[in-house]
């Protein structure tokens, strides 16, 4: 068994982030994680991995053309300098 088991604080430590952030994140059900005993959030080895996975975001070239037509209609654009750039 190659699984291995992080305190928040060693989990944030690995993943060079707050440890606050881990845990509001597991906390609102946002990332996955395992709760031992009264609630003591622990993280696995695949825990922090699907987590680096939700929390990347690609260049917007590899979204497919509805869905960056999509994301451009609903784009609320605020001051001449907003949208003098959606213009170019």
């Amino acid at each position: 068994m190659d699984l291995e088991f992080f305190e928040p604080a060693e989990a944030a430590a690995i993943m060079r982030c707050s440890e606050g952030w881990l845990r509001d994140g597991a906390a609102a059900g946002r990332f996955p994680h395992a709760c031992w005993g009264k609630g003591k959030i622990v993280f696995t080895s695949e825990h922090i991995a699907e987590i680096a996975r939700i929390s990347e975001i690609l260049p917007s070239s590899r979204l497919t053309p509805d869905v960056r037509e999509r994301s451009n209609t609903s784009t609320r654009l605020i001051g001449t300098r907003a949208r003098n750039r959606m213009a170019s």
